[in-house]
């Protein structure tokens, strides 16, 4: 069976993009938690070394196949895509394919400002944070900017109800994202609210949600809007 390593479900978005994707498509693997702890990513931490065993990268999330390590999300993603075609992770067409490929790379490589000034915090509520940040920080609102036009164009091809009409990697890619609107309530249109919502429903995704409120870790290098509890 397969293994996949991730870190806290609250906190942890790489982890989540491949956690959803394998769930959302009913593609049976087993779950290995290595929690963060107080400081997840000094060389000799518990958390470094553990992933250090089955990963040369030293990150969560890592794919383990019968003893072979995939590593990054995208590469985890589309090996996931080639070992079972029936699941049809990307969307047939080819034109479409390629444009979920690029969408997933820009979210991968890019939007900086949002990942640093909103990290994911599933079961925080931090509207006034966000309130703050919306204000204070134009590279934030241009972030959300680009995925407003983003989600909207894909949504109004595709006919949605999610970006390529059924669920693809791109959702759960974006996942993430859709879970950092929800805590810092940051100012979308309805039309994306209601998307969001329609991820958050997801079978895949909610059981995420639900792992994460019972978690009840509290890491404070994820945590820099809020005081230890």
């Amino acid at each position: 069976m397969l293994k996949l390593y991730i870190g806290n479900k609250n906190y942890s978005s790489w982890s989540m993009r491949p956690w959803v994707l394998l769930k959302q498509a009913g593609i049976g693997f087993e779950e290995v938690m290595v929690r963060f702890g107080a400081d997840p990513f000094s060389a000799n931490s518990s958390f470094k070394q553990a992933v250090l065993a089955v990963s040369p990268g030293g990150r969560v999330p890592v794919l383990v196949d019968d003893g072979f390590a995939v590593w990054d999300t995208l590469a985890i993603a589309e090996y996931l895509a080639e070992k079972f075609p029936e699941k049809k992770l990307w969307p047939q067409d080819a034109r479409a394919r390629a444009r979920a490929r690029s969408v997933c790379a820009e979210m991968h490589s890019g939007f900086g400002a949002l990942r640093g000034a909103c990290p994911m915090n599933i079961e925080a509520s931090l509207p006034e944070t966000g309130a703050i940040v919306w204000r204070d920080q134009p590279a934030v609102r241009n972030d959300v900017q680009r995925i407003v036009t983003m989600w909207t164009e894909l949504l109004e091809q595709h006919k949605g109800p999610l970006l390529f009409g059924e669920f693809t990697i791109a959702d759960a890619y974006f996942a993430p994202v859709c879970m950092r609107l929800k805590t810092y309530g940051l100012s979308v249109p309805g039309h994306i609210t209601d998307y969001v919502s329609r991820v958050c429903a997801l079978p895949g995704v909610k059981a995420w949600i639900e792992d994460s409120l019972a978690e009840k870790d509290f890491v404070d290098a994820d945590e820099p809007y809020r005081m230890a509890r």
